[in-house]
């Protein structure tokens, strides 16, 4: 199973935890098809940064980023590669 294909099960998942519906096609505009409202949205970026760690500085978010599963995946596929190659730094206290 590809990388993404995990993603896309994992966001299945989250939708049914999260907003207790059964995820529609992955290619499914859901905005504009009512399945996500703006406090949905919100409640989803939550939700992504706590499932995969995914950080999204918000002015970095775009919202046909978050449109369809799909690209949803292709986000956090992004985001935790790049996650991963930025070298850590270490905060001493």
């Amino acid at each position: 199973m590809s990388e993404h294909n995990a993603i896309g099960q994992r966001l299945l998942g989250l939708f049914a935890d999260a907003f207790q519906i059964e995820a529609p096609a992955a290619d499914l505009d859901l905005i504009e098809s009512g399945v996500l409202d703006s406090l949905q949205l919100v409640e989803l970026l939550y939700r992504l940064e706590r499932e995969f760690g995914a950080r999204i500085p918000i002015e970095d978010i775009d919202l046909d980023d978050l449109r369809t599963l799909e690209r949803i995946a292709g986000l956090i596929a992004a985001t935790t590669v790049a996650t991963d190659s930025t070298p850590s730094v270490g905060v001493s206290s």
